[in-house]
């Protein structure tokens, strides 16, 4: 976000990635890098920027000298470096950021919502299965039940998650594990911040693709990026023809799916229909 409003702060005034680096003492490749968020920012740097690009008014300068030391702040999941897998890192910051997050789930209840039994059956079902350690699990889950904690902050990003039905079938836990689980559903879709709709079997099998996520952001410069995970990994996507492709398949998969206002009665079948 940052990184987004100095490129445009630089694009209105003309002024060349090489002045700004000579600025600042440095290249034209570091101005291209604050730019794009991929390294550390001074402050006292962002300030002689600001200043060359004509923000001198301290009502100006000053939220962006605050997202200057927020930027260098380390996130709240460097707690959990020991279970979380590397490419983690860099998603957790930017859904921290969003504004809106969009998602299918084709076999899990989506993190953001699990209660923690089921995360806990979940983390000890899925993630290497067998080999992680009772401690490892609870830190896992630990760390998932505070990062569901974006949902209930003061200016909380807007949820609209679409699950598969296949994801709430009993494979997760045990039935009184995911009866609770669909209670939580039921509970979360009556927060102001999150839509919740269920993809029915019937139309599952037509999706050609695997879970994936949409973030948008507040800052108009920043494009929307769709997050894919896979085995070993995820990548992030951000091109417009890719996200393009995605946005038009979640709408898709929404108009599929139950409305928000069907979702109670929904859910009730499933549960009722969950063995004791």
């Amino acid at each position: 976000m940052l990184g987004a409003r100095l490129r445009s702060l630089r694009e209105a005034t003309g002024i060349s990635r090489e002045d700004a680096g000579y600025e600042i003492r440095a290249s034209d490749s570091k101005i291209s890098r604050m730019e794009l968020g991929r390294v550390g920012f001074k402050v006292r740097d962002v300030a002689d920027l600001l200043t060359l690009y004509g923000i001198v008014a301290e009502a100006d300068r000053a939220p962006i000298l605050d997202l200057a030391r927020e930027a260098n702040r380390p996130g709240w999941w460097r707690r959990y470096a020991e279970v979380m897998p590397g490419w983690s890192e860099a998603y957790l910051g930017l859904e921290s950021a969003a504004t809106l997050i969009r998602s299918y789930h084709l076999h899990l209840v989506p993190d953001l919502l699990q209660t923690e039994d089921y995360a806990r059956a979940a983390v000890a079902q899925t993630s290497n299965p067998g080999t992680m350690s009772a401690e490892a699990v609870a830190r896992t889950v630990e760390m998932r039940i505070t990062r569901q904690r974006l949902l209930t902050r003061p200016d909380p990003p807007k949820l609209w998650a679409v699950i598969d039905e296949a994801a709430l079938r009993p494979r997760i836990g045990s039935a009184e594990v995911l009866r609770a689980q669909l209670a939580h559903l039921r509970e979360l879709a009556a927060t102001p911040n999150i839509v919740i709709q269920i993809l029915p079997a019937e139309y599952g099998g037509h999706v050609a693709t695997g879970a994936f996520t949409i973030l948008r952001f507040a800052e108009p410069e920043l494009p929307d990026v769709v997050h894919l995970e896979h085995l070993t990994g995820a990548i992030d996507l951000d091109r417009p023809e890719d996200v393009d492709r995605y946005e038009e398949l979640m709408n898709r998969l929404s108009v599929d799916s139950t409305t928000p206002d069907g979702l109670t009665a929904h859910l009730d079948r499933l549960a009722a229909a969950i063995e004791r």
